[in-house]
C-alpha cells in the first residue's frame, strides 16, 4: 500500500485522543474518463512499473496497440520509467478503459510538473473525448430511427 499513518497523540479537554496523520509520499492522484469507463491512477516515484486492477499491464491489455495508449504520456514526456503507476478502472470496454487511463495519466503527469501541460495538449492528451453511447428513444427500434 502506498500510505504510512503516523499516530501522534492530541490533547483534547484534559484527555489524551489519538489522531491519524497520513504521510502520502508524494503520490499523485487523478481521474481519467472515457465513455463509461472510469479510471483512477495513483503515480508514485519508481522504476516504471504499472499495474492494472492488481494485474499487470501487459497481462491486463493483451494487445501492443492498448498498451501504447498507456504509456503513450510518459514516452512524450521522457519518463517511461521514472515513475510506478496504480490503476483502478472499471466501466466500458477494453479500448475506453486505455483511453481513460492515458487520460488520468496525463492529468497526473501534469500536476507533477506544469512544463508537461503544453507537450501533451499538442499530441491531444488533455482533452476529455465528449462522445458518449447515444441513447434508444422511446418507441424506436433504432438509436436514431425515426420517432
Amino acid at each position: 500500500m502506498f500510505l504510512q499513518v503516523a499516530n501522534t497523540p492530541m490533547m483534547l479537554n484534559n484527555q489524551f485522543q489519538l489522531t491519524h496523520k497520513f504521510n502520502f509520499m508524494s503520490i499523485t492522484h487523478a481521474i481519467g474518463r472515457r465513455k463509461t469507463s472510469i479510471a483512477r491512477v495513483y503515480l508514485k516515484k519508481g522504476k516504471g512499473n504499472v499495474s492494472v486492477n492488481k494485474r499487470d499491464l501487459t497481462n491486463y491489455f493483451a494487445t501492443t496497440m492498448l498498451q501504447y495508449k498507456v504509456n503513450q504520456p510518459f514516452t512524450l514526456t521522457e519518463t517511461l520509467s521514472a515513475y510506478n503507476v496504480k490503476v483502478n478502472v472499471y466501466g466500458g470496454g477494453i479500448n475506453g478503459q486505455a483511453e481513460s487511463i492515458r487520460l488520468a495519466i496525463s492529468r497526473a503527469l501534469c500536476t507533477i510538473d506544469e512544463e508537461y501541460r503544453p507537450l501533451l495538449k499538442k499530441e491531444g492528451l488533455m482533452t476529455r473525448d465528449p462522445r458518449t453511447v447515444s441513447y434508444t428513444h422511446l418507441r424506436a427500434h433504432e438509436t436514431r430511427g425515426n420517432l
